[in-house]
């Protein structure tokens, strides 16, 4: 089903029905991006795309799984995973996840996608049909590193080593996520439990 889905939104489609023949053709194709479900057969999938990873296999990849807790989706993103989700899953979200795996990302650009908005990263400044936000210095550099990275997931030190002054606490990065939800809605920075932060659908 999910082969046809992405068939009729014109990705080529390359099906491996068991880990072992993933495996095979994960080694000797190149893939833009690969959807990988735990359960698969022979080999499973977060080992499987260990595997991968261990090969040198860099393709962005996104692991589908029956299991929500935490742990698993720790365990799957440490395993080399850019994004996971959790069935049963909206279809239109899992394509928008794609699209988001898929997207060049510039280190330097100066116009970042945020849902449906345009963030003009060197004005501080958040632009739709309705009109614009202003961003603080501050809450301008957190939301930059999420929206560079958008299917990442960022812990509270790594963002409080890249955003804040070394003397800051973790509890900081909470203060201006609260801040940019404040701003912008609190969709626009999803928390990941137990893990940290990631860039919101909208």
């Amino acid at each position: 089903m999910l082969a046809g889905l992405l068939d009729e939104e014109g990705y080529a489609v390359t099906v491996a029905r068991d880990g072992q023949a993933g495996l095979h053709q994960g080694l000797t194709g190149e893939f833009d991006v690969l959807v990988v479900d735990r359960g698969l057969p022979g080999i499973e999938g977060v080992d499987l795309l260990g595997r991968l990873r261990s090969k040198g296999v860099a393709s962005p990849a996104l692991v589908l799984t029956a299991r929500g807790a935490v742990a698993d989706r720790v365990e799957g993103l440490d395993a080399g995973a850019q994004d996971y989700v959790v069935k049963p899953f909206d279809v239109d979200e899992l394509l928008a996840r794609l699209r988001a795996l898929l997207r060049p990302v510039g280190a330097g650009a100066s116009e970042l996608a945020v849902g449906g908005r345009r963030f003009l990263v060197g004005e501080h400044r958040i632009v739709d049909g309705e009109g614009e936000v202003l961003l603080s210095r501050r809450e301008a550099l957190l939301l930059e590193v999420l929206a560079r990275h958008p299917t990442r997931v960022f812990t509270r030190d790594e963002l409080l080593d890249r955003v804040f002054d070394h003397a800051e606490t973790a509890g900081a990065v909470d203060t201006y996520v609260y801040y940019l939800r404040r701003k912008l809605g609190r969709d626009v920075v999803d928390t990941v439990h137990g893990v940290g932060y990631r860039l919101g659908a909208s």
